[in-house]
């Protein structure tokens, strides 16, 4: 449970925060070269400026991606080395 609450305080995870921290914020539409506008008021409570790097992390269904997410790219290097980093320890 220690770690679980660890976890919640660095990240947002549906299995940790217990309460409703993923919703739908707004619909957005992509146009005809694929790109799509993050709403302003959603990039300023994620901290996501102009030339931030987004990881693209899809879950796929049957061959096709049924789902995906956003992560920015510094936050996501930050949760590889939370997981790698214990288990390196481990084997050397």
């Amino acid at each position: 449970m220690k770690d679980k609450i660890k976890a919640k305080e660095i990240y947002c995870t549906p299995d940790v925060c217990g309460e409703a921290c993923c919703k739908v914020e707004s619909i957005i539409t992509i146009d005809d070269r694929g790109q799509m506008v993050l709403p302003k008021d959603t990039r300023e409570k994620a901290g996501i400026r102009a030339g931030d790097k987004l990881a693209l992390i899809t879950w796929e269904k049957d061959g096709k991606v049924c789902c995906f997410s956003l992560i920015k790219a510094e936050e996501l290097s930050g949760m590889a080395k939370d997981v790698l980093g214990p288990m390196m320890k481990e084997i050397f």
